[in-house]
C-alpha cells in the first residue's frame, strides 16, 4: 500500500533545504556560538589538526575551530549561511574554508580529519542512518565526533519542536531529528565504528526582551517555523503561538524582566574507532 511506502528521503532533503533557506538562520545561530566554543572545548581540538563543520550553517563550529589554531572546513547545503559564515571568519581574520554540501553525502575522502563537529545541524538530516556513516567516514580512525544535539526532553525538544509538530506534523515515516540526543540511538547509529562515547547534559539559554519578541523573531527569521505557520495559515496561527508562548513562559527564569530560558543540549563526544 502507498501508505506504507518509506518515505523519498531524497525529496525530503530538498524540502529541508528549502526550509532552512527561509527567513535568515544566522540570526538565531549565530547566538549559539557559545556551545560551539564547549564543544571544542571537549573535543579538546588540537592546534594544527583538521576539522570539519557539518551542516556549520552561519559557521559557528567551524569558527570556533579556527580559533584554537585547527585548519577548519565548514559545509552546509545553504548558499545564503556559508555567505554569512564567510563574513564571519574574514571579519575574525580567519582562514576558513567553506563548502556547499549535504551531511548525507560529504565531499570529502575517508579518514581527512582529526575532528567532526556539529551543533544543531547534522541532526536534522532525514537520514540518521547514512548522516551518521559519512561522519564516521570522513573521520580518520582515533579521531573525534562532537555534536550538540536537542534531545526529546526540555524547552526544544520537549516543547518547541514537538508542540510545533503536533499543529503542523513534518513528513510522515521521517525519524525524528531529537533521536540524535539520546544514548541510546548514537550508539545505535555509530555501532561498533567508535571506540568511546560521552553523552553530558548542557544547557543554553534563550535570551530576548520577552516571550513575545522571541516569538516574533522566530517567524521572521526561523525557517522551520515560517514554514509552519504558512502551512497553518490564519486558521491555525493563534492556537499554535498560545502553545508556543506558554512553554516559554514557564521556561522563563527572568520573571517580567526579560526572557532567560534555559533549554536542555546533549554534548556528545565520540572516539572513532
Amino acid at each position: 500500500m502507498a501508505a506504507d511506502a518509506p518515505p523519498d528521503l531524497g525529496a525530503v532533503t530538498q524540502v529541508q533545504q528549502q526550509i532552512w533557506s527561509r527567513g535568515d538562520f544566522a540570526k538565531i545561530g549565530t547566538a549559539a556560538q557559545g556551545v560551539a566554543e564547549n564543544l571544542c572545548e571537549a573535543l579538546d581540538v588540537l592546534p594544527g589538526r583538521r576539522a570539519l563543520d557539518v551542516a556549520c550553517g552561519a559557521g559557528n563550529g567551524a569558527i570556533a575551530a579556527a580559533r584554537r589554531n585547527a585548519e577548519a572546513v565548514g559545509l552546509d547545503y545553504v548558499p545564503a549561511l556559508l555567505e554569512r559564515a564567510r563574513e564571519r571568519a574574514a571579519a575574525e581574520r580567519y582562514d576558513v574554508e567553506f563548502v556547499e554540501g549535504d551531511a548525507q553525502d560529504l565531499p570529502f575522502e575517508d579518514g581527512s580529519f582529526d575532528y567532526v563537529i556539529s551543533t544543531f545541524g547534522a541532526m536534522f538530516a532525514p537520514d540518521q542512518e547514512k548522516t551518521a556513516s559519512e561522519l564516521l567516514r570522513v573521520c580518520r580512525s582515533g579521531g573525534k565526533i562532537g555534536m550538540a544535539n536537542w534531545p526529546p526532553r526540555g524547552l526544544v525538544g520537549g516543547g518547541m519542536f514537538k508542540i510545533t509538530a503536533e499543529h503542523a506534523p513534518p513528513p510522515p515515516g521521517v525519524l525524528p531529528p531529537v533521536l540524535w540526543g539520546t544514548e541510546e540511538r548514537l550508539r545505535e547509529l555509530f555501532g561498533e565504528e567508535i571506540s568511546e562515547l560521552t553523552v553530558n547534559q548542557r544547557f543554553w539559554n534563550f535570551r530576548y526582551y520577552s516571550p513575545e519578541q522571541w516569538l516574533e523573531f522566530f517567524k521572521e527569521y526561523f525557517g522551520p517555523m515560517i514554514m509552519a505557520f504558512e502551512r497553518l495559515g490564519d486558521g491555525g496561527e493563534p492556537a499554535l503561538e498560545k502553545d508556543l508562548l506558554e512553554a516559554m513562559r514557564e521556561a522563563n527564569r527572568a520573571g517580567d524582566a526579560a526572557l532567560v530560558a534555559p533549554a536542555e543540549y546533549a554534548e556528545v563526544v565520540a572516539v572513532r574507532a
